[in-house]
């Protein structure tokens, strides 16, 4: 089974793992359709993607605002045609801290941005990929649901990866045998802008052994590349696995 001429949609394109995804994407012959925030972000993924054959669709959109996620769809739609494929990888790790100083505004954006946008997107696509009898969806988890207290101040991101690992799979048993697939991807410890801001401003919002221990992964190398990751999630892509949580580390 080939991706070649599917449509593939990834959110948080710009850089690190989304960007990855969509280069490696559109080296196994997906157009992409690349959403993220920054122009400027958008125009450099929408360039490697060119170095690898495909035309990438740039769509600049605050998918924190729910408003734009039925905008996005409909050019994505038009420009490239209904969606085969969607990685829903935009996330945030915010808000940051003690659990007792989080507003209920703060919570609300979080389970906005990592778990209702997914589900919304995954709900206006389903219809084309259900009629279709083909379709991939992913969400971009965390190995923090495994082990959520082993990120003291970050109660809100570990709350919001586990929910969506229980809709993903949840998902996946309503769908099972329509030929659409619903998975979790756990990208591993990655040298992403997230893992950046934690070193950059985790030592006064996380608990010292945290803070201690991001900085010390990135330090002795133990971070792995945006591409080895994204690599591994794509090459499973053909597979009609349904309703598993895919960690990096897994065999092929």
């Amino acid at each position: 089974m080939s991706l070649n001429g599917k449509v593939a949609l990834v959110t948080g394109a710009g850089r690190g793992i989304g960007r990855a995804l969509a280069t490696a994407l559109a080296a196994s012959g997906a157009r992409v359709a690349c959403v993220a925030r920054s122009h400027d972000e958008l125009a450099r993924t929408s360039a490697l993607v060119a170095e690898r054959g495909e035309k990438a669709l740039a769509v600049a959109a605050d998918l924190s605002d729910p408003r734009m996620v039925p905008k996005v769809v409909r050019q994505v739609t038009v420009q490239l045609g209904s969606v085969d494929v969607l990685i829903n990888n935009a996330a945030t790790v915010e808000p940051l801290g003690r659990s007792a100083d989080m507003t209920p505004e703060a919570w609300t954006a979080a389970f906005r941005l990592n778990v209702i946008t997914p589900a919304t997107l995954s709900a206006m696509l389903l219809p084309h990929m259900s009629a279709a009898r083909w379709g991939r969806i992913v969400n971009v988890s965390s190995s923090i649901v495994d082990h959520p207290e082993a990120m003291i101040g970050g109660n809100a991101y570990a709350a919001t990866k586990a929910a969506l690992e229980a809709h993903t799979l949840n998902l996946a048993a309503e769908l099972s045998g329509s030929g659409v697939t619903v998975n979790v991807y756990r990208p591993g410890s990655v040298d992403t802008a997230m893992q950046g801001l934690i070193r950059e401003k985790g030592e006064e919002r996380l608990d010292a052994a945290t803070y201690t221990r991001f900085v010390r992964n990135h330090q002795e190398g133990k971070l792995i590349s945006s591409a080895d990751s994204a690599q591994s999630l794509v090459d499973r892509l053909t597979s009609h696995a349904t309703g598993q949580v895919w960690d990096v580390g897994d065999p092929r």
